[in-house]
């Protein structure tokens, strides 16, 4: 799965950016209090006008203090899936259950210092593991390879049926790093600048599909 983050896209023309990644599986919303993160990018009533702008599903990563209070609102607003960061509480669970109750899948994030390993009991309560693969906060900081454990921990967990999620990793994907990640065994790729930067994103889309399905295929032999 590819997943386009609108955080390298023009927020001048989201509705235009958003149809320009036909075929992308999720739109990657990057939602930043400058609090958590030291940035600030967009929030629920863009999202709101978003869901109205495109049929591709949302993927809400909320990079933001107090997830508690203002995580179900997006799943109310009707994205598809609503990750918070495992940093920004101290009940992940109950977090987790209040999004699903409103209506998405469920996402935990954890940042490229977070280990995994006092998560893994509790992943079972997710839909999605986010492993970020750069500082949260900024687009177009480079690829940090060793959190790729992280991806291949919780992969064999799931292949070994003791967990059902989907894992995505955030953070430096492009045509290079894409393989590594696909190699770790990672479901799903948020790529920005790597699709935005280009001047035919939904090509760019099919270009790193391309790249996740010769992986695939290699592996195979």
């Amino acid at each position: 799965m590819i997943a386009p983050s609108i955080l390298s896209a023009d927020f001048a023309r989201l509705g235009d950016e958003v149809r320009a990644i036909e075929g992308a599986d999720w739109v990657h919303v990057d939602v930043m209090d400058n609090h958590f993160v030291p940035n600030l990018t967009l929030g629920l009533p863009v999202v709101q006008c978003l869901l109205k702008a495109t049929d591709i599903p949302l993927d809400c990563h909320l990079m933001i203090e107090n997830p508690e209070r203002w995580a179900p609102g997006y799943a109310e607003a009707g994205a598809y899936n609503v990750t918070f960061h495992a940093e920004a509480t101290d009940n992940p669970i109950a977090v987790a259950r209040d999004i699903r109750a409103a209506g998405a899948k469920a996402g935990l994030s954890v940042k490229p210092g977070t280990p995994i390993e006092p998560y893994l009991e509790i992943l079972r309560d997710f839909d999605t593991l986010l492993v970020m693969s750069v500082e949260p906060g900024f687009g177009g900081q480079s690829f940090i390879a060793e959190v790729l454990e992280k991806a291949r921990i919780v992969r064999n967990l799931v292949d070994s049926g003791e967990l059902r999620l989907v894992v995505e990793i955030d953070g430096g994907i492009n045509m290079d790093t894409i393989e590594q990640a696909a190699e770790a065994g990672i479901d799903c790729f948020v790529a920005g600048s790597a699709v935005y930067g280009t001047a035919d994103p939904a090509a760019t889309v099919a270009a790193l599909r391309q790249k996740v399905i010769a992986v695939e295929a290699s592996a195979a032999q």
